[in-house]
Order: structure tokens, then C-alpha cells, then sequence
């Protein structure tokens, strides 16, 4: 869908600085990682459907289906192999995380290996042992090219498990909000506001971090994590519908200004989550140094 662009400079266009996107629209985001070579993974076995197209006119069935059936293995394989790198990304990108909970990027290599073999065994006639040494080689390859799944939760270390999986489930809920509000902006047409849901979910991503890096703090944030961001999603999704009918500007306006006024209440509940954290280790620090003297451990100056 095609968007206009707003701004002074556009035509049409105004010279409206409330409209314009927020500063660092982009800060906390990465460069989209596209890998080629699982984008050709969905073309490479696309010869397989015209080669059981021959096997069918030829009236061979038994080798149109190892044919067909390989096809679909090496084409599952590769969309698995696509969620697979997807999760692990999302992984890579957070501080306390679980592991996928299905090994997407395993089974993409038992597939691979799979359709190598039913490839080899029904459309070259290669002998069965022969087929099956191609296929374990297709899928050692694949493991080597893309590498296994993460296989380990990842956390802070002075935390126990429970306190890690309860911070991991707030945060896959508070991402799942954010995602469905970035769909609902996609309807806006509008570059400004779209930039401003970008802004409000970078931070709200900023105070996630903060909640990773200390457990504790969960139960502080779990009102922005979850009422808040439920109650941006459900307007965004109203004014999503109102937008798309009739740009009213006062319902853009009121819009804008509740971004504004949830964008700020992230900002404040973060420094003063980043506040109370300093506080607790000044008050450590003290407990620590009053033991040490105690113990007659006071190192001399």
C-alpha cells in the first residue's frame, strides 16, 4: 500500500511539528538480517513439481509421489528453517529468554534430509542405502549451514528459575501487545503516526530490559506491561477504524496526545525503576562495609 509522505515539504502538506515523528524513531532497533540462502531454499526444490508432473504423465504414481512428497518435505523444511531463525533472533535479543519451545531449525534438518532421500530413492532410482547417505549428508550440511536451535534458558545469574520464567512470560505477553498495536498502525497510512507507535514500543522495550536485568522489578512494571499496553492496543485498533473511514483531526489529536502522555509514563516508571535499583545497591554496599568492620576487614587508606 502506498503512503504520503507528510511534512512541510510534502504536497499538501503543512507545516505541523506536533504531526512530525518523535527523535531516535529507530534507537534500540537493528538492521533486518535477510539470509539468502535460506530465501533459496524454497526455490531449490521447486524442479521436483515438474519432474512428478512427468512421473504422472508417464503414469508412474509411485514416482510421482516420492517426487511430490519430497518437494513438500524440502518446502516445510524451509519455512521451519525460517521460523526457526526468527525465533532465534528474538532469543539473541533479549537478556533473559527460553529456549523455543519447538526446535524448529532441528526438524527443518530432519526434513531436509528426509526430502534428499525420498528425491534420490523414487526420481534418480539411486539404491535405498545410497538414498539414505544422501539424505544424512543433506542434513548434517543443513546443521552446519544454520546451526541447532538454542537449547538453553538464558538469565541473570542471582535469580532463581521461577522468578526468571515469571520476568520471560510478562515480557512474551508485553511483546505480543506491542506487536498486535504495530499491525493495528500498519492500517494508519500515515508515516508520523506510525513513527510514533514505533517510538512508544522502543520504549517500552527500554523498561523491559530494565525488568530482565532485575526480576525484582516486575511486579513495579506489570501494570505498564499489561494495562497499559493492552489499553494502547485496543485504541490503537478503534482509531485504526476511525482513521481509515474519516481522517477526523481532533480524534488525531486526542490520539497523539494519549502516545504522548503513555509514551512518558514509560520514560518516568523506568528512571525511577533504574533509581530504586542504585538505591538498593547503595544500601548493600553499606550493609557490606558496616560487616567489614565489624569483621575488622576495613581495607586501610
Amino acid at each position: 500500500m502506498t503512503q504520503r509522505y507528510g511534512g512541510k515539504f510534502s504536497p499538501q502538506g503543512a507545516p505541523d511539528t506536533a504531526a512530525a515523528p518523535p527523535k531516535n524513531r529507530f534507537r534500540g532497533k537493528k538492521a533486518y538480517q535477510s539470509n539468502i540462502r535460506a530465501k533459496l531454499l524454497f526455490l531449490i526444490p521447486l524442479p521436483l513439481l515438474f519432474s512428478g508432473i512427468g512421473e504422472l504423465k508417464a503414469e508412474n504414481s509411485i514416482g510421482m509421489i516420492f517426487e511430490w512428497g519430497a518437494l513438500a518435505a524440502l518446502l516445510l523444511a524451509a519455512w521451519l528453517l525460517r521460523d526457526g531463525l526468527e525465533a532465534e533472533a528474538t532469543y539473541n535479543a533479549r537478556k533473559v529468554a527460553r529456549p523455543p519451545a519447538i526446535p524448529r531449525k532441528i526438524f527443518a534438518s530432519v526434513l531436509t534430509g528426509a526430502g534428499v532421500t525420498l528425491a534420490a530413492f523414487g526420481g534418480a532410482h539411486v539404491a535405498l542405502f545410497s538414498s539414505l547417505v544422501f539424505g544424512a549428508a543433506a542434513a548434517i550440511a543443513h546443521s552446519l549451514s544454520f546451526g541447532l536451535d538454542p537449547m538453553r534458558r538464558k538469565g541473570m545469574e542471582g535469580f532463581d528459575a521461577f522468578e526468571n520464567d515469571r520476568v520471560v512470560k510478562a515480557v512474551e505477553r508485553a511483546e505480543k501487545l506491542l506487536a498486535e498495536t504495530i499491525s493495528a498502525s500498519h492500517k494508519f497510512n500515515d508515516r508520523a503516526l506510525e513513527g510514533r507507535i514505533e517510538s512508544l514500543a522502543s520504549t517500552a522495550r527500554d523498561m523491559f530490559r530494565t525488568v530482565e536485568e532485575d526480576p525484582r522489578d516486575l511486579a513495579r512494571a506489570r501494570k505498564f506491561m499489561g494495562v497499559y499496553l493492552k489499553g494502547a492496543r485496543d485504541a490503537t485498533i478503534k482509531f485504526a477504524d476511525l482513521y481509515a473511514r474519516k481522517r477526523d483531526t481532533a480524534a488525531r489529536a486526542d490520539y497523539e496526545a494519549l502516545l504522548s502522555d503513555l509514551e512518558q509514563s514509560f520514560v518516568s516508571h523506568q528512571q525511577t525503576l533504574l533509581l530504586d535499583d542504585r538505591s538498593d545497591l547503595d544500601v548493600e554496599i553499606e550493609v557490606l562495609r558496616d560487616r567489614l568492620k565489624q569483621e575488622g576487614l576495613t581495607a586501610k587508606r
